[in-house]
């Protein structure tokens, strides 16, 4: 209705001066036609998305969100540009549906028990989420959601979250990264299979579909197959339910490339509240706030935030080594930019920055798609009922004993 009126007005607007125009033209002595140099005018921009303002007068971003995607926070390695072809798109899209459709089949009562090795795995299907196929404990497709579409950003559809000329990370000063003491968020269902996690050793989302993944991040104090876990710090921080697997948190923040990828932002007037769906994590940002300066790393970092326009602009530094993003962490700020683009898109941008890893700033952006009408996040479980790991730290306790048994033994009774 608005743009009818519009159209209805710059119409009306555009006529009188036409009509005064020809009043004159008819009145003035006729001239040689002149060659036609006029550039049609462009047209007329829509106007930009302004969101609702909140009780509080600030730009309402709240709601249910999520960043689930098929597009990774790296470039694959054999995609070139940063927007996909409408074909490419067809195809990655298309090859997700087959998944879910292999994903959704009735297991037979009568199917065979899983075989080491894996069982077989249908073409096409990534192994990851190929079910009980993929691995022990593989889950049939209903019990995940990595996500079923290309990321797009203002329309396009982007082949990374990174915007680096590469979709990578740039290389560090130094070529070592300083090790995150073996508690790093890496670790839980899915993560043995999900290589080349994120721009680096920080951990992030799974390789996108259409490209060679990267070579497997190394495991960092229990994180991957057939580490040592016979203690529970060995275990990553996700396996522990402490953070989530990946950097769903943040900062950055990023989907895990498996599922519960959703969140729930809550505005208040001096802080906000960002509920993470996985390993219900709640992020708080406080407003107008100072960093801390005793010397304490949260496990999210310090996040201070200012609102400029419809923007919400969040700093954090204080980032803990257990957090550490591309082997970056002690002088590590990280800057991010919430705005609401549409009634349904949440603009998200992150920079990093930190002068003693690289000489300049880098980051990446995505749109966080807001959930169905009527869907909400509700409470993670986590650990209620895991006797994988009680069980598991039980047999270590055991082989402890048995090897202080052989130690305490004589040489006769070990020839015995």
């Amino acid at each position: 209705m608005k743009r009818v009126l519009i159209t209805a007005l710059g119409i009306a607007v555009c006529a009188t001066p036409l009509a005064l125009q020809a009043q004159t033209a008819a009145k003035a002595p006729a001239k040689a036609p002149a060659a036609a140099t006029a550039k049609a005018a462009p047209a007329a921009k829509a106007p930009a998305y302004r969101a609702a303002r909140n009780a509080f007068g600030q730009p309402d971003i709240g709601g249910f969100w999520t960043n689930a995607s098929i597009t990774g926070e790296s470039r694959p390695a054999s995609v070139t540009g940063a927007v996909y072809s409408d074909a490419d798109v067809r195809r990655l899209e298309g090859e997700v549906q087959t998944e879910v459709a292999a994903g959704n089949k009735v297991t037979p009562p009568d199917a065979p028990t899983f075989k080491k090795g894996g069982q077989g795995i249908d073409p096409g299907i990534r192994q990851q989420f190929a079910g009980a196929g993929g691995g022990t404990g593989g889950y049939n497709r209903g019990w995940i959601d990595p996500g079923s579409s290309v990321m797009r950003v203002n329309g396009e559809p982007r082949t990374s979250f990174l915007t680096t000329p590469n979709g990578r990370a740039p290389a560090r000063k130094t070529v070592a990264a300083v090790p995150a003491r073996g508690l790093n968020a890496e670790g839980g269902e899915g993560d043995d299979l999900l290589p080349g996690r994120g721009p680096g050793r920080g951990g992030a989302a799974a390789p996108a579909r259409g490209g060679a993944a990267p070579a497997a991040a190394p495991a960092r104090g229990g994180g991957g197959a057939g580490a040592n876990r016979a203690d529970p710090e060995q275990w990553p921080l996700g396996e522990r339910c402490i953070i989530s697997f990946g950097r769903n948190g943040g900062p950055p923040m990023l989907n895990n490339g498996f599922y519960n990828n959703n969140y729930n932002i809550v505005q208040g007037k001096d802080t906000v509240a960002i509920w993470v769906e996985m390993v219900h994590d709640v992020r708080v940002v406080r407003i107008g706030g100072k960093h801390r300066t005793d010397g304490v790393r949260p496990w999210f970092g310090d996040s201070i935030g200012h609102y400029e326009g419809d923007t919400l602009v969040v700093e954090t530094t204080n980032i803990p080594q257990a957090q550490a993003y591309a082997g970056s962490w002690q002088t590590l700020t990280i800057t991010e930019k919430f705005r609401k683009v549409s009634p349904t898109r949440l603009y998200y941008s992150y920079t990093i920055h930190d002068p003693a890893a690289w000489d300049a700033d880098w980051g990446g952006e995505y749109e966080f798609d807001s959930l169905p009408k009527g869907q909400h996040v509700y409470e993670y479980a986590c650990h209620e009922g895991n006797y994988a790991m009680e069980n598991m730290l039980a047999g270590a306790r055991a082989e402890d004993e048995a090897a202080r048994t052989r130690a305490s033994a004589t040489p006769a009774a070990v020839a015995r």
